[in-house]
């Protein structure tokens, strides 16, 4: 297992499930992080159980589906909420801002970038 506090093996979790937004792997890479990237919220928590990471990069997207929760986001978020020295950077559509802070009320998020996300913006959050 990882240790979060070694800068020479930082890990940045992306969770990119649906996109349609820049890569933002070399942005990452230029920061330090070693970058894992993962496409659903099964894998993203199989990973946090098993690995420390520094920073965790999600999408909100609200799913009308659920019963109880309002996105995939919240079973990521009580994953990584273990780790207490993790960062939680997300991205959300400005209409969903609303619905999203029944999520950020519960957990703790280091900040929330709205579409389209600005690179400058992003390179503060995770740093």
């Amino acid at each position: 297992m990882s240790n979060a506090t070694d800068t020479s093996d930082k890990i940045l979790l992306a969770v990119i499930e649906q996109g349609g937004y820049p890569d933002f792997t070399a942005l990452y890479e230029a920061k330090g992080y070693k970058v894992e990237t993962v496409n659903s919220p099964r894998k993203a928590i199989s990973f946090l159980k098993k690995n420390s990471i520094a920073v965790l990069v999600a999408e909100f997207n609200f799913q009308t589906d659920f019963r109880d929760r309002t996105s995939s986001l919240e079973s990521i978020m009580a994953s990584a909420q273990h780790q207490k020295e993790i960062k939680v950077v997300i991205f959300i559509d400005q209409n969903n801002q609303e619905r999203f802070e029944k999520v950020s009320s519960r957990f703790a998020i280091h900040q929330t970038l709205t579409f389209p996300v600005d690179e400058v913006q992003l390179s503060m959050a995770i740093s």
